[in-house]
């Protein structure tokens, strides 16, 4: 088990609408400085699929990708211990100020990629946001008995919620 305090900034943008929280970088997205980025995980051709749009090449295109539907995109934490990439190994979770992040967007729909991070933002930012989150299947390989068709009709309602 280590120490990990969060690297990545928040994807953002001052008209973003909608808020996607995961729970804390995986090793390879540590390793790569950007979210999602184990080959197996599933979030970026889920969202691609979801707005209507090829799957990006490239990080920077990713973020423009959500940027342009005016979707920020954070993790609940900004430190933890955790065991590799294993949402059920954290302990001692300090929560990243995502109420900040809420201040300066119009942010009005939250929603986690997972179980873990729905249970940690509900108890540890949702008292200081009073904004609910809305809990998504898991992208990650790990949770592979959710079928890509299922991830895809679940992360619909990002979509939706930012015309809203």
């Amino acid at each position: 088990m280590e120490t990990v305090i969060h690297p990545l900034k928040p994807l953002e943008t001052p008209d973003a609408r909608v808020l996607v929280l995961g729970t804390m970088p995986s090793p390879k997205s540590r390793a790569q400085h950007f979210y999602y980025a184990h080959p197996q995980n599933r979030f970026w051709r889920v969202m691609a699929q979801v707005l209507g749009e090829t799957l990006p090449a490239d990080t920077a295109g990713k973020a423009q990708m959500l940027c342009r539907h005016r979707i920020a995109l954070w993790d609940v934490l900004y430190s933890c211990e955790i065991t590799g990439a294993s949402d059920a190994s954290i302990r001692n979770p300090v929560p990243n100020p995502i109420e900040t992040l809420l201040a300066r967007t119009q942010v009005h729909s939250v929603f986690t990629t997972g179980k873990t991070a729905y249970r940690l933002y509900e108890k540890l930012v949702y008292p200081k946001t009073q904004l609910h989150a809305v809990a998504l299947p898991s992208p990650s390989p790990a949770n592979c008995r959710v079928p890509f068709a299922q991830l895809v009709e679940a992360y619909r309602a990002v979509a939706q919620a930012t015309s809203q």
